[in-house]
């Protein structure tokens, strides 16, 4: 039987630099995968792990002058994300789209364009795929086709979230990796002001509301919902104890020293474990909570929601939506997932969401207030105030 150290005795050390750096990266997310593992996990620092690093270089690639190149560029592929760096770096960019390994998008300033950038074939890109996967503490086995994760550490300015969908369940024969960039050093109302979110006026009128009435910000794709949630959530009062649940480490605080963060954790194919955005909801209803937030409604989590708004606690929420006045009905259609209410009364539990937004383009286009509910016509009544 060949040891380890046969096989890898046995691959390619000539060429030039992007081979072996290939070859070395193999090596870490399959030979020596538990050392990339263990520095992930903290077990092992970067020193260490990249002093082993340079002795396995030394053992197997060592070429005269070239061992200190090669592990700079082993250095940057490990503690970046090898030819998508410059991308996350940009920022400008907001979204990373890989449809195959010589085709990559992304949107910059919420236009989509090519990304000028490509992998130099299905192998490369393929494992870089499995990196990933492994740097993130991933599966994609075949029971794990598609995943969705959050990388919340490797970059100073942003935060990663990632889906990623593998040739299983993909017409085409190669993954699809989308990566979405969410600014740690996200924009309070003042910058949405001058970004030209909304204006001064308008601003004042949603801290007002948002501080007295639950509110549901709604919108397409990339609208900003998150953003504006983001900063409204910031300007609540220190004596109020928040609760923000969400599927992805998207809100964070800067400055509010009550607020508490749950997200959700999908179950595996090997692991049983899972707290979805229903579980964690249910969960923050039993706690000591003032205001409760919820990320983005896409489910169950739609009742809970529902619930807490209507014995009185103040929410807040982001929901899929063309307009305003229609996210009601979107909220409602997730609550029946999970419930025994007619659509009737679920609707007329929405009253106490009185602060309906619509967000389009980065820009807030609508804000609706609900009056209340008709019992003659079975509908909730709303008055457009911008």
């Amino acid at each position: 039987m060949k040891t380890q150290d046969d096989v890898l005795q046995q691959l390619p050390v000539s060429g030039d630099m992007e081979e072996k750096l290939q070859a070395l990266v193999n090596d870490y997310t399959t030979r020596k995968q538990q050392s990339l593992m263990q520095m992930k996990r903290g077990l092992l620092s970067k020193e260490d792990f990249l002093k082993e690093a340079s002795e396995h270089i030394a053992a197997y690639y060592s070429t005269p002058g070239g061992d200190k190149e090669l592990l700079g560029l082993f250095e940057q592929y490990i503690f970046g994300y090898s030819r998508l760096s410059p991308l996350i770096d940009d920022s400008t960019i907001s979204d990373i789209r890989v449809v195959s390994f010589d085709q990559i998008r992304i949107k910059r300033e919420g236009k989509r364009q090519d990304a000028g950038i490509a992998f130099q074939s299905p192998k490369e890109y393929r494992q870089f795929i499995d990196y990933v996967a492994t740097r993130n503490q991933v599966n994609v086995s075949n029971l794990n086709a598609i995943q969705r994760f959050t990388d919340t550490e490797s970059h100073p300015d942003f935060i990663l979230r990632f889906t990623l969908s593998m040739p299983l369940v993909n017409t085409c024969k190669e993954p699809y990796l989308c990566i979405r960039k969410i600014p740690k050093n996200f924009p309070q109302m003042k910058e949405l002001i001058e970004k030209d979110m909304l204006d001064l006026e308008t601003a004042q009128l949603l801290i007002q509301r948002f501080r007295k009435s639950s509110t549901l910000i709604c919108g397409g794709n990339s609208s900003g919902k998150t953003t504006l949630l983001n900063a409204l959530k910031e300007t609540l009062p220190d004596d109020l104890a928040v609760l923000v649940t969400q599927q992805a480490d998207e809100l964070t605080t800067k400055f509010h020293p009550d607020m508490m963060f749950l997200h959700s954790l999908p179950g595996t194919g090997e692991s049983q474990v899972s707290y979805d955005l229903k579980h964690i909801s249910i969960a923050g209803l039993t706690m000591d909570v003032d205001f409760f937030i919820i990320g983005e409604v896409k489910g169950a989590e739609a009742l809970y929601l529902l619930n807490a708004a209507y014995t009185g606690q103040i929410c807040a929420a982001t929901i899929h939506a063309p307009s305003a006045d229609r996210a009601p009905d979107k909220l409602v259609d997730y609550a029946m997932y999970d419930s025994r209410y007619s659509r009737d009364e679920l609707m007329k539990m929405l009253d106490c969401f009185q602060t309906l937004i619509f967000m389009e383009h980065y820009k807030v286009m609508e804000i609706f207030h609900c009056k209340g509910w008709d019992e003659e016509k079975r509908k909730l009544i709303f008055e457009r105030i911008l």
